[in-house]
């Protein structure tokens, strides 16, 4: 017979098996004295089983993660059969008001961990995370989207090759693309790989801007890695098989000007295809660019006015 779950302390409050709470974590205080908090959900079921990290609005302007587990949360899909589910809609709330993808101090909270109680503003919610949440997790969705007029395509990100228990929530995730990302210093994934945790990031659209078939991706990806833990039920199966890419490169602009892309989003472009033209804004210059390589454009910059290694097009090689 397996041993009970042990009960969940977080922010103060004691949560037992079967419990379904939600909490504020209170980070600090607006210049005008307005507390600013952070909502997080808990939903444990009465089966003792892992512990599921569902998290978006580390960027405050990368909506559709927000938007995923608000759906996910409004259509009560996240109690799980077994083990327990801490969803975390939007951990950024500065970013979130302000439209931006970094905290008031111009930090980005996502090259802040493991922060510091007395740090920069980025530092202390990063602190906050890892005192609160982050001991309670075994694995984790880091929802992410691309940058201002720079769109990704739906894609999971993860150290690939590494940890076996990383490649199959990937694999379970059945992203349209796998895509291999090394950690980067400062980050969540990295912060939770010292601690033994498992954390993929999930990637789709651009900032401030809904992508619906990217949430949809989400919706199942989430239900399905559910699934995979025991904690759910049977998921959606994927509309078709993922691609798995070790390698990707940014294509940047040589020449400052008007950008016009002759490619889509998911596309596979070849090794000498004329991918786009960047045009000088008086009508007496215009430059066809070439791709160097062959492979799937998961990133691409809908931005027109472009600066000299502004990146245009993100490829992936597949395997």
């Amino acid at each position: 017979m397996l041993a009970p779950a042990p009960p969940f302390h977080l922010n103060g409050l004691v949560i037992q098996p079967g419990e379904q709470v939600l909490t504020r974590l209170v980070i600090s205080k607006l210049p005008s004295g307005t507390v600013i908090d952070v909502p997080v959900h808990v939903l444990r079921a009465t089966e003792p089983g892992p512990t599921l990290l569902l998290m978006a609005g580390m960027h405050g302007d990368e909506v559709n993660g927000i938007e995923t587990i608000r759906r996910l949360v409004r259509r009560e899909l996240l109690m799980p059969l077994r083990g327990s589910v801490i969803a975390v809609p939007i951990l950024n709330i500065y970013g979130f008001l302000n439209f931006s993808r970094d905290v008031p101090d111009g930090k980005d909270v996502n090259r802040s961990f493991p922060g510091f109680p007395r740090g920069s503003l980025a530092g202390r919610v990063a602190h906050r995370f890892m005192r609160e949440i982050m001991p309670l997790i075994d694995y984790g969705i880091d929802f992410h989207t691309g940058g201002a007029a720079r769109a990704n395509f739906p894609q999971v990100r993860c150290q690939l090759g590494v940890d076996p228990l990383v490649d199959a929530l990937a694999a379970a995730f059945a992203a349209p693309f796998t895509v291999h990302s090394a950690l980067r210093p400062g980050s969540l994934r990295e912060a939770a790989q010292g601690l033994g945790k498992r954390i993929i990031v999930y990637e789709t659209g651009e900032s401030l801007r809904l992508d619906e078939p990217g949430i949809e991706e989400a919706l199942a990806g989430t239900l399905r890695v559910m699934h995979h833990l025991g904690m759910g039920p049977a998921a959606p199966v994927p509309s078709r098989p993922g691609i798995v890419c070790r390698r990707h490169t940014w294509l940047r602009a040589r020449f400052a000007g008007l950008f016009r892309a002759l490619v889509e989003n998911g596309q596979f472009i070849k090794k000498g295809q004329i991918y786009g033209s960047v045009a000088d804004p008086y009508g007496q210059q215009a430059v066809r660019l070439e791709s160097p390589v062959s492979g799937y454009v998961i990133g691409l910059n809908h931005m027109p006015v472009v600066n000299q290694g502004d990146a245009l097009l993100h490829i992936a090689v597949p395997e």
